[in-house]
């Protein structure tokens, strides 16, 4: 099968359970870090958030260790891959600016969900992180139109 024409594999019910779920959290986390950074700065909800993930993970990877052992070790990520620090943080910060504006959490989420769209379209497009090549389709400029036009309408219908 050609790379620039494959679609994934039919996903798991569960999946999608699952990638609803974690978008309901990342509401909470925003509105979580937006009244942080409105009691103190966009860069304490930063530290804090970033400071508490570090524990969760420590935590996590301390018992996945004694479950998994040795088994689950696998190669080296690549060095972008710790990168994603970078963008996480500056995700938080401006999040929590952004929600505290007369932008407010709704459209905070659905102009980040614009966002995530285009990039993840040009990282399909142009293979970058290691993603196999996608061609583009008219569907999926339909459907990041639809998210702008949804933006929109939430972030001027709140003002009406």
């Amino acid at each position: 099968m050609n790379a620039l024409n494959s679609r994934p594999a039919q996903a798991n019910p569960l999946v999608f359970v699952i990638a609803l779920g974690t978008g309901g959290l990342l509401s909470l986390m925003v509105h979580l870090n937006g009244e942080l950074a409105r009691t103190g700065n966009p860069l304490f909800s930063s530290w804090v958030a970033h400071g508490t993930g570090t524990v969760a993970a420590l935590v996590l990877l301390a018992v996945f260790y004694r479950i998994a052992g040795k088994r689950g070790v696998k190669a080296p990520a690549p060095f972008w891959a710790y990168l994603g620090g970078i963008s996480g943080a500056a995700t938080v910060i401006l999040s929590s600016l952004a929600v505290n504006s007369p932008v407010g959490l709704p459209g905070t989420l659905a102009l980040g969900l614009a966002g995530q769209l285009a990039f993840s379209f040009s990282a399909d497009k142009w293979g970058l992180f290691g993603l196999p090549k996608r061609q583009l389709t008219a569907r999926d400029f339909v459907a990041l139109a639809l998210v702008l036009a949804g933006s929109t309408l939430i972030i001027f219908s709140s003002s009406i």
